[in-house]
């Protein structure tokens, strides 16, 4: 059986542009796939233990057995279409209409995160940034996450926006407004979506400076889905 091989971020260069396709025994699971890859030497053990794996855009263990024309993502960790409230785009963002678009007569609060690029990171000057993204699945990541705080915090609604490609100091990355009847849920369900979606969304950031470009470190995956342990 054959399955397609991708990856992002820090380690894009472990496949070949646009993916590459792979002849696997049939039952092959993802530790098995792994292994293979560590051994000739295409992933250092410091990346595996780090790593995350996705088969057709689903977050998966170790023990998950690969089937005949399989999309295989791996995912370092993350840096961080639409469907009206998430969405990806590569046009800046308009956090004023967004807040604007979002408000209602019940609403007895609005919390908004605006994360925005700054001149410097650890007193490196910063000259812009480039985002990429496993973009279907950080499309389906994001409304699980929206899904999720309106039912666990009990909000009204919930936007994601995220920027993607190059973006200059100044400008807004990621967007999240959080409109509810009271502000503490407010607050809390803002919180809880920005720190999950660095964790979870399979977003990357290179980061240029005056003296060089690197991929910025990622927060590390939750054990429920992280490389360890395969």
């Amino acid at each position: 059986m054959r399955v397609r091989l991708i990856s992002f971020g820090p380690l894009k260069s472990v496949f070949a542009e646009g993916g590459e396709w792979r002849e696997l025994r049939p039952g092959e699971n993802v530790s098995g796939l792994l292994a293979a890859l560590r051994t000739e030497g295409r992933l250092s053990e410091a990346a595996l233990r780090t790593a995350a794996v996705a088969v057709n855009r689903d977050y998966v263990r170790g023990e998950h057995v690969l089937s005949d024309g399989d999309e295989v993502a791996i995912l370092p960790p993350v840096s961080g279409g639409a469907d009206g409230h998430v969405a990806l785009v590569r046009e800046r963002i308009d956090a004023d209409a967004m807040v604007r678009a979002i408000k209602a007569g019940s609403d007895g609060a609005v919390c908004v995160f605006d994360g925005i690029v700054r001149d410097n990171t650890r007193g490196r000057a910063t000259l812009h940034l480039d985002y990429e993204a496993y973009e279907e699945m950080a499309l389906k990541q994001m409304q699980l996450l929206r899904a999720e705080a309106i039912a666990h915090f009990m909000v009204r609604d919930v936007a994601i926006v995220h920027r993607l490609g190059r973006l200059q100091v100044g400008e807004t990355s990621v967007l999240i407004v959080v409109a509810s009847a009271h502000r503490g849920a407010a607050f809390e369900a803002c919180r809880w979506v920005i720190d999950t979606l660095k964790r979870t969304v399979p977003i990357w950031k290179k980061e240029h400076f005056m003296d060089g470009a690197v991929w910025a470190d990622g927060e590390p995956f939750p054990e429920a889905i992280a490389g360890e342990k395969r």
